[in-house]
């Protein structure tokens, strides 16, 4: 019986074993979506238009933006990150108080981008873009004001629309 056990005990540790060989083996001859960054970063590398990178302000062709300081975004974000500054003012022409916005403060240090504060807002005023490349020495060079920043594109070509196309299976180690 001893004999049995043994050289059972060496067939089923064989059949286990290659099994993990052919796990392995299909594994590695699977076409992979490796990207090859920071070298392809501005030629092939594709980032997802959803992906969320950063808050920015929406602004129009004058490059005036759509928020009224109405503070919906800062009360539905759960981590504090947004902070908002208004004050009242008059309207010469109608006479009547109106909200001003005068600080428009963000934290991408403490930020989680649950989007939470771009579903509140109901003049769709702010939203994500995925820029990625945010990594600063200073904490303190995190915090933005919004309502002073002109965003202008992220810091790779064509990078909102989403960067170069998506192409699976293929290795994008072009760096020209």
């Amino acid at each position: 019986m001893s004999n049995n056990s043994y050289f059972g005990g060496i067939a089923a540790g064989l059949k286990t074993l290659a099994i993990g060989m052919k796990t392995t083996m299909k594994e590695y001859f699977t076409p992979k979506s490796t990207e090859q960054y920071p070298e392809n970063r501005k030629t092939t590398l594709h980032v997802s238009p959803r992906f969320r990178g950063r808050l920015v302000f929406v602004r129009d062709e004058n490059e005036a933006y759509k928020c009224v300081g109405c503070t919906l975004c800062e009360k539905s974000c759960p981590n504090d990150t947004i902070k908002i500054v208004t004050e009242m003012v008059e309207d010469p022409e109608t006479g009547k108080k109106k909200r001003k916005l005068v600080d428009y403060q963000y934290d991408l240090g403490d930020c989680m981008f649950c989007e939470l504060c771009v579903n509140a807002c109901n003049f769709g005023a702010i939203k994500f873009v995925n820029d990625f490349e945010n990594a600063v020495f200073d904490r303190n060079k995190l915090v933005m004001h919004l309502d002073k920043e002109v965003y202008k594109g992220g810091s790779l070509p064509d990078l909102i629309e989403g960067g170069a196309p998506l192409e699976i299976g293929k290795f994008n180690t072009k760096t020209k």
